[in-house]
């Protein structure tokens, strides 16, 4: 083993990055990123509505570019070593394929229709569509695994509400792919869509799929909610796989383009959050949280010692979802890293009048920097200005996209830093409020795990995390959990290791950032986030 290499390739929300580690050690031997272009340059997005689309070229140059990158930089020799690659990506981001498992975007004359792109996990145009499932639902046990609510952020909302707006999409489609199921497909030279395999992460969290109901719900289910989805189940799937098994081998297409061996093993997917709690060396009852333009907190438990807890208002909790063998458990915020992206590109607007672009990306990069470090010299206090972090809506607990954010408390002495702070705090409660549902439904939360930009760049959120939390957070060490992650399930996939915990174990990087509560602070954020409370009741 000490000659194998894999390769872990994740895909985000606005860029993809591969790495390439040793299977030994998991010491990083390459990494590259990549920006997709036309996102990047707003195409097939419309925030007014909330409408956020990626085109599935992005996804693929973006692959090859930075595999061969990888390769590359690797040098000569390193090529033939490489046993495996998996990969993850955000979701639910799903999209409509013809009979042959190839993107309906992908066709000439379909090629700029929003619909037949992939339907980015933040799209939340389907929000009528999730509170017609809810109301179907009711009295079924079909959304008990979901935490009782569907999202609009999900692949049966984000379906029915493409049927009923698009003929053209309606006309062509023949199934409906998660983004995390459809890459290893194309990896292994899919061409019919009834082959496809798709993975328990997907299927349990965001396809209402379990061993309890055989598979899916009933065709009967989805028809009597809307004619048009009649049929659907028929042509999706009835088993799933675990990210520890193989999708198959390298196809020749795929092998020559990205200069590997058709021995290459290719993992099955999952969402980034759940590979990225596996990079990052999740364990029982650690919340796992993976901070970055969302969160997405994950939770594993023995199976034994949850059996009969149904958690209200997650993400889901399925078997096999994040380690094969536990009950995977999801939640997360709607807006975290984006929230303060918001704020940024807020006061950044007079930026526009600086005819020097170096001088105006310079200040531009400065803002969030600043911002910190004159927040983090203001004492909270329970009069302190006050904010609701839904500013894309609320994912968990208890689902509800309509959700808006909010500012209290504001005075003529309100001034960038301190919306800042409060805002940063809002996010910090809307964390907490996670940790308090699972605690309340039975599930206890022994500790947390920090992962990504946000963790490891900075220190004044993730004290007043902890802080609010009333928790110590331990920060991984890696920069690449969920990239680390899928090279670990890589590995698995590959054989080079029987179960993905023994990957975790010889390939994680350990922890080397750590923050404990400060009691004082932890009192006054206390009864903030009781009046944290009051407020999101009364607004929603």
């Amino acid at each position: 083993m000490s000659n194998a290499y894999v390769i872990g390739v994740d895909f985000g929300t606005d860029s993809v990055r591969s790495v390439l580690v040793a299977a030994d050690s998991g010491q990083e031997v390459a990494a590259v990123v990549f920006a997709y272009p036309r996102w990047r340059d707003g195409l097939y997005c419309n925030a007014r509505i909330n409408q956020f689309r990626q085109h599935p070229l992005d996804y693929i140059e973006g692959l090859q570019h930075t595999i061969r990158e990888c390769l590359r930089q690797a040098g000569p020799g390193i090529a033939p070593l490489v046993k495996g690659i998996s990969i993850d990506t955000t979701g639910s981001t799903p999209i409509a394929v013809d009979k042959t498992g190839t993107p309906l975007s992908l066709r000439a004359d379909l090629a700029e229709n929003p619909n037949a792109m992939f339907v980015l996990w933040k799209d939340h145009t389907a929000t009528k569509e999730a509170a017609e499932i809810n109301a179907h639902g009711e009295g079924t046990p079909y959304l008990k695994y979901v935490g009782g609510i569907y999202s609009s952020e999900w692949f049966w909302a984000k379906l029915l509400h493409i049927l009923r707006e698009d003929e053209s999409i309606r006309s062509n489609i023949h199934s409906f792919v998660e983004h995390c199921d459809w890459i290893p497909f194309l990896l292994t030279g899919g061409d019919d869509a009834a082959q496809l395999k798709r993975g328990i992460c997907s299927a349990g969290h965001k396809a209402l799929w379990a061993d309890e109901f055989g598979g899916l719900p009933p065709d009967s289910f989805f028809t009597q909610l809307d004619p048009l989805l009649g049929g659907f189940t028929n042509k999706l799937f009835t088993r799933t796989y675990t990210s520890a098994e193989a999708a198959g081998h390298l196809s020749k297409e795929w092998a020559e383009r990205l200069g590997l061996s058709t021995d290459v093993i290719v993992g099955i997917g999952a969402f980034d959050c759940h590979m990225g709690a596996v990079g990052g060396q999740i364990e029982p009852y650690y919340l796992s949280k993976v901070m970055g333009t969302s969160t997405c907190d994950m939770l594993v438990a023995p199976k034994n010692e949850v059996e009969g807890i149904l958690v209200k208002g997650i993400c889901g909790q399925v078997d096999g979802s994040i380690i094969p063998g536990m009950i995977g458990m999801e939640a997360g915020q709607s807006a975290f890293g984006d929230a303060y992206a918001w704020l940024k590109q807020t006061l950044s607007w007079p930026l526009q009048w600086i005819e020097d672009a170096a001088l105006r990306q310079q200040i531009s990069d400065r803002i969030l920097t600043g911002l910190s470090a004159e927040a983090s010299s203001l004492q909270p206090t329970e009069s302190s200005e006050l904010a609701l972090d839904w500013l894309n809506g609320r994912r968990t607990p208890d689902a509800n996209q309509l959700l808006k954010g909010a500012f209290t408390g504001i005075s003529l002495g309100t001034d960038a830093p301190r919306l800042f702070r409060a805002l940063v705090e809002a996010t910090c409660f809307g964390a907490r409020a996670i940790a308090d549902r699972f605690v309340s439904e039975g599930i206890p939360v022994k500790g947390l795990i920090g992962m990504g930009g946000v963790a490891r760049k900075s220190p004044f959120i993730m004290q007043m995390m902890a802080d609010v939390m009333n928790r110590p957070i331990r920060i991984h060490k890696s920069d690449q959990t969920c990239a680390a992650g899928a090279a670990m399930f890589a590995a698995t996939a590959a054989g080079l290791y029987p179960r993905v915990e023994e990957a975790m174990q010889a390939m994680g990087q350990g922890f080397d950032l750590f923050y404990e509560p400060d009691p004082k602070r932890a009192a006054i954020y206390d009864t903030r986030y009781q009046t944290y409370q009051q407020l999101g009741n009364f607004l929603s």
